[in-house]
């Protein structure tokens, strides 16, 4: 298994508001983990890192290794972190509403376990086939799936940025989490919306694909997002899972 990311301010953004990082636990997992914040006077960056820290934090003390353990960790633990970051958006003026999205994922053998609250996104390249394998929480998806609006037209959406689910809201947040069996060769890509919403997926799964190693992949996704505006922050994590380079 190989594992690499990068993440970029991007064009426009005086702050890098998205968070990634990679942990191992006691029994040698790999949690990955990519945040994107939300919130002004920099409340956003304050927000997925403190995502990010604090579950890797307590991944590297845990022994999980029970696919069924790793679910109900990820959930309790992300339904913890949403009580954590709206208490603090609460207790400063200046970070009040504060959120990130948060996607989070599990290496075992010969799964992938994933977790995501908000729209960042986790994408499986397997042999010729692109998809993506989480479904955003966001305002237009829903419009999308109800029929109002093509997903055409969700591209440009006055509202595209939109969230109707994110860590850090009042409540118990829901979060979703999905397991699948892992095949040689497959490869799968974490990332922040800066990325999708400036490059789209045929392109983004050609790079991949043709790419030597896993840096170039990543450093030729950055640059591509930038060259077409660089509008927001942009990061991204390849999962290798044969480790083939």
């Amino acid at each position: 298994m190989e594992i690499e990311f990068r993440t970029d301010i991007g064009r426009k953004r005086k702050v890098n508001q998205d968070a990634v990082g990679i942990f191992k636990n006691k029994e040698n997992l790999t949690l990955a983990l990519v945040a994107d914040g939300m919130g002004g006077h920099q409340a956003g960056e304050v927000a997925s890192k403190l995502a990010v820290t604090d579950l890797g934090k307590l991944w590297e003390v845990s022994k999980l290794t029970d696919k069924e353990e790793i679910i109900q960790w990820l959930i309790k633990t992300i339904q913890r972190e949403n009580e954590i970051i709206y208490q603090k958006g609460q207790a400063d003026v200046e970070k009040t509403g504060m959120g990130t999205t948060i996607v989070a994922v599990v290496i075992l053998k010969n799964y992938l376990i994933f977790a995501h609250v908000g729209d960042s996104r986790l994408y499986m390249l397997r042999g010729d086939t692109f998809e993506q394998m989480t479904e955003d929480h966001s305002l237009v998806n829903l419009l999308v799936q109800s029929g109002e609006i093509t997903k055409e037209m969700a591209e440009v959406h006055p509202q595209k940025n939109v969230l109707v689910r994110s860590v850090g809201i009042p409540g118990t947040v829901e979060v979703d989490v999905t397991d699948l069996e892992t095949l040689p060769d497959d490869c799968f890509l974490v990332c922040s919306d800066g990325l999708t919403n400036m490059v789209n997926d045929d392109y983004i799964a050609t790079i991949i694909k043709k790419a030597p190693t896993l840096e170039m992949a990543l450093e030729q996704l950055i640059e591509t997002a930038n060259g077409m505006g660089g509008k927001d922050n942009i990061t991204a994590l390849l999962i290798n899972v044969s480790g083939r380079g």
